[in-house]
């Protein structure tokens, strides 16, 4: 039987580090780590759009809402361009979060194919509005996406160990 909670407890999704310098690598690690409770499992390559950073990947699993506690662990290094998906479960919408440092941390609701979700009432403010063109971009979030389009392209880059010094 479930708790009280008539949500789901749990839910999936994956952090993606577009681009990173090296120097802020392990930061990112012990961010994650502290948010998901857990050390994650990153292994860094090459960032082919933008030569001396670099990028990662790593499915995460925890409550409902880690995936916004991830994006402001990784918003504070403001040079970083990231998403975070939270996958919807059931009761629960999904959400993106994507980081670029013109823009900002953009956030929207997913449908359970990926789509971005725009609510009722923002559509109608959206209607109301003197720019529904620009409006609708914003809610898409297609600014972010162009920015980071280029960053997405995968490619067989040289992978980077991290050293890990036990303490304690």
């Amino acid at each position: 039987m479930r708790a009280s909670n008539q949500f789901a407890d749990a839910t999936s999704g994956v952090v993606y580090v577009h681009s990173s310098p090296a120097a802020v690598c392990p930061h990112i690690e012990w961010a994650l780590a502290a948010t998901l409770d857990s050390r994650p499992d990153l292994t860094w390559t090459g960032q082919p759009a933008d030569t001396g950073l670099l990028r990662t990947s790593v499915e995460w699993a925890g409550p409902v809402g880690t995936g916004g506690r991830l994006a402001e662990a990784l918003k504070v290094w403001q040079m970083l361009r990231f998403e975070v998906t939270e996958n919807p479960s059931e009761g629960v919408d999904g959400e993106r979060f994507s980081y670029v440092p013109q823009l900002g941390l953009w956030r929207g609701s997913t449908s359970a194919n990926g789509d971005v979700v725009i609510g009722e009432m923002r559509m109608r403010a959206i209607l109301a509005s003197a720019d529904v063109t620009g409006e609708i971009h914003r809610a898409l979030g297609t600014a972010w996406d162009e920015e980071l389009e280029p960053y997405r392209a995968g490619d067989e880059g040289a992978e980077v160990t991290w050293l890990r010094r036990n303490v304690g």
